[in-house]
């Protein structure tokens, strides 16, 4: 009876096999079983439910669960891959492997291009990338005036739209990140690496907002 009950919650959250997670992502097998553990703790700190809702995961991964933010929002919606409201263990796994040092650079920037395309139409416009920079810096220590901000936005906009239609698409991004590396910073998180030698006391991303378009 037992071991028919773990298999009902395995498969409500979505449990893979180990082996078949660690085969799909940079992660080894020792350590998508130290993720499910982390999964566990933050699936649990609100509703015990085997799944991750939006308060768990704006709490786990911004220490707020109470102030409403873009940014938090869109990671979520990229982490639920099913739509369904709640991330399971296997879309948990496979959208956090995208941060993982050994991610690809490609899927890193495609990640951040589709952050960004908060409309989801295929295009990064300017009011987009406006919002997007004023959650980030929600998020962050750092105070800029609203001219500053304009400032930033118009100056990415026409390095990034070389085509001067108004609106950045998928290889004009690509082509952005290539001169602009540092957009990329928050995409790895190093310690995705010795996650087996980790206790977790929480999981936090980097909050420190990287300017688009600042050098």
């Amino acid at each position: 009876m037992g071991c028919f009950c773990l298999k009902k919650v395995r498969n409500k959250s979505g449990y893979k096999d180990p082996t078949i997670l660690a085969s799909e992502t940079p992660f080894t097998v020792n350590e998508v079983k130290a993720l499910y553990d982390l999964f566990k703790r933050v699936s649990s700190s609100i509703i015990d439910d085997s799944l991750i809702h939006k308060e768990e995961f704006q709490h786990a991964v911004f220490r707020n669960s109470s102030k409403q933010n873009l940014f938090a929002d869109r990671v979520f919606d990229l982490f639920d891959v099913k739509h369904n409201g709640v991330i399971e263990f296997g879309e948990f796994v496979r959208s956090l492997s995208v941060f993982h040092p050994n991610a690809p650079i490609a899927d890193k920037i495609a990640f951040l291009f589709r952050l960004y395309d908060l409309r989801q139409t295929g295009y990064i416009e300017g009011e987009e990338l406006k919002e997007m920079l004023l959650a980030l810096l929600g998020e962050s220590e750092l105070v800029l005036s609203n001219d500053m901000v304009e400032m930033i936005v118009e100056k990415a906009m026409v390095e990034a739209d070389s085509n001067g239609d108004g609106k950045i698409d998928e290889e004009e991004w690509r082509e952005f990140v290539k001169n602009n590396p540092s957009v990329l910073k928050n995409m790895t998180l190093p310690y995705l690496k010795d996650l087996t030698s980790l206790a977790f006391p929480s999981f936090v991303l980097n909050n420190e907002a990287e300017i688009v378009g600042n050098k």
